[in-house]
């Protein structure tokens, strides 16, 4: 079951710009059916997703090529996600990357995801294809 959407105001899950913008002006656009105008907004999107369960938006954003099928997607209620650094975003016109580090908790142990995404454009629309972990 999906979370509530945060309060207009309340600060994007996300953390884009320091925590200073909110989730209506940020991830909530692209939630709503805006696309995201590069991989890093999408990748945002997509953390924020995850923290709300939003999966519907997590399966639609993922390349078809890639994407398991609508049923693998749960979201998993006692994870709290603590937050999302991102390291380094290499933008190009239809194919891009972003390496972040998410952060978790989950039945009391911290978790650590660092993964290089890629991204694919495809008729104006970004999409995540896949990604690596580079440790």
């Amino acid at each position: 079951m999906a979370k509530a959407h945060p309060a207009a105001s309340a600060a994007c899950p996300c953390g884009n710009h320091s925590g200073k913008d909110s989730y209506a002006t940020c991830c909530k656009v692209f939630h709503d059916g805006a696309d995201a105008p590069d991989a890093e907004a999408l990748m945002r999107s997509r953390y924020s997703a995850y923290v709300l369960g939003l999966m519907h938006y997590v399966h639609a954003t993922w390349h078809a090529t890639t994407r398991p099928p609508l049923t693998d997607f749960a979201h998993d209620a006692a994870t709290k996600w603590l937050g999302l650094d991102v390291k380094k975003f290499v933008a190009g016109e239809t194919e891009a990357t972003v390496e972040f580090v998410a952060r978790s908790k989950s039945g009391g142990r911290a978790q650590r995801l660092h993964e290089v995404s890629r991204f694919v454009k495809e008729d104006g629309r970004w999409f995540y294809i896949d990604g690596v972990f580079p440790e």
